[in-house]
């Protein structure tokens, strides 16, 4: 049976959407700021700024370097997860990962040298993950269960409205000058601090993380993503999957590497890809993500029905069907020269991310019903993987676009999803060729 996604019910969308002002305040408080601007300057800003920064050395092989050092941050989420419920420090460890990483964004513009970048983007994407992978504790340890979807769901809501705001500033800011715009991007993370000072550290640790199987409301990974750093592998869930390595939850996360790889390559590149590629500047690329990120938001809803009624892997099917042809139709245009290429790339793209709705909401899912070990564990190793992904899509994008041309990343994305598609089949064949719920 489809894993059911409780920030998607019919009485917690109400919760969220109804009630007038009364109904914000029952659900929000003061620290989902902090997460606002966290999904500004991480979501927004950061994926932006950096590449282009990076662009300007010359080298795509150093963009695609930096980007994965900075994906990389991701991986140390598990850690900082069992040093706060360890020693019950979530507050400093969400303060002390705000200011290692405004820090980090500040020092960016000031040096050309590509190990110091590096340094640099790891340590956003290490502090980005302290502060992210805390964030539902302040709910589920604190709150009653009965609360933990409309305010999960108010949570995201804070910090897909700041990734969608901070595309936006990022457009403006990169023809102003990079340099201010990640010195803004420090500016504003630091700022988190202030509305995180209401935040206080739970008294009342659970045993064991509960099961939160709500997928991330937001466009593609995110450095600083609450949902992806909230459930952790563990040593024995991943040695149980070792011993299995032909069931047909291993066999998901390969296809979900490979395709998840292949958009990490172009996310990773995309303002110096559209802009070298497709002739479509920083400003109208920035613009272009932040309309197709609000746009997508729109998706999960109907999402998590039809893969109720349909099955999670034929929605994931969907979705990377529908991401193939757009990045299909991408690799066309790169290497063909047609009229408006500019707003075709632009409306290719737009597919690519609305694409992501679908994949989000059935691979956490999937995630959960094929996991041996638990669905919590499941959804650990599910977000482990798509970080390491993300980590090799990022370094293979720019070694691909400096040996072959941007084109080449473009080609990456749809082998990716063939490979995929091909692979879920295999799925529904060692299902007994019954639907996957």
């Amino acid at each position: 049976m489809f894993l059911k996604n409780p920030g998607m019910k019919d009485d917690a969308h109400k919760n969220r959407t109804q009630g007038g002002d009364n109904t914000m305040r029952k659900w929000v408080e003061p620290w989902y700021f902090t997460y606002a601007l966290l999904g500004m300057t991480m979501a927004g800003i950061a994926p932006i700024m950096l590449p282009l920064a990076v662009s300007h050395s010359g080298n795509v092989v150093a963009v695609g370097m930096v980007m994965a050092a900075f994906n990389l941050g991701g991986l140390a989420a598990p850690l900082w997860g069992d040093f706060a419920d360890r020693y019950r420090l979530h507050r400093w460890l969400m303060f002390g990962g705000l200011l290692t990483t405004a820090l980090a964004l500040a020092a960016f513009p000031f040096t050309t040298s590509l190990p110091i970048w590096l340094i640099l983007a790891l340590m956003q994407g290490v502090g980005a993950a302290a502060v992210a992978t805390i964030a539902n504790l302040f709910i589920v340890e604190v709150h009653p269960q009965a609360e933990w979807d409309a305010r999960i769901g108010w949570l995201q809501t804070y910090y897909g409205a700041g990734q969608v705001g901070g595309l936006l500033l990022a457009g403006a800011l990169s023809q102003v000058g990079l340099s201010l715009g990640l010195l803004t991007a420090a500016v504003l993370t630091a700022l988190g601090v202030a509305p995180g000072w209401f935040v206080r550290t739970p008294t009342n640790p659970v045993s064991s993380r509960p099961l939160l199987p709500q997928p991330a409301l937001h466009a593609h990974w995110a450095a600083g993503s609450p949902q992806h750093f909230y459930h952790r592998p563990t040593l024995k869930a991943l040695q149980q999957m070792m011993r299995s390595l032909n069931s047909p939850f291993v066999i998901f996360l390969a296809l979900w590497f490979i395709s998840f790889a292949g958009a990490a390559a172009f996310f990773s590149l995309y303002p110096v890809l559209m802009q070298h590629l497709y002739g479509v500047g920083s400003e109208v690329s920035s613009i272009g993500f932040a309309i197709a990120a609000a746009v997508g938001l729109v998706l999960y809803a109907p999402s998590g029905r039809w893969a109720e009624r349909l099955g999670a892997l034929r929605v994931l099917q969907m979705g990377l069907g529908l991401r193939g042809f757009a990045f299909l139709g991408l690799a066309v245009l790169g290497i063909s020269h047609f009229q408006s290429q500019a707003a075709l790339a632009l409306l290719g793209f737009l597919f690519v991310v609305l694409a992501w709705s679908l994949l989000s909401v059935s691979g956490t899912a999937l995630a959960a019903q094929l996991a041996p070990s638990g669905e919590g564990n499941g959804i650990g190793i599910f977000n482990a993987s798509s970080a390491l992904a993300g980590v090799l899509g990022a370094a293979g994008g720019g070694w691909l676009a400096q040996q072959w041309g941007y084109d080449a990343v473009t080609i990456f994305g749809v082998i990716g999803i063939i490979v995929g598609l091909t692979v879920s089949g295999v799925i529904s064949k060692t299902k007994g060729g019954k639907k996957v719920p």
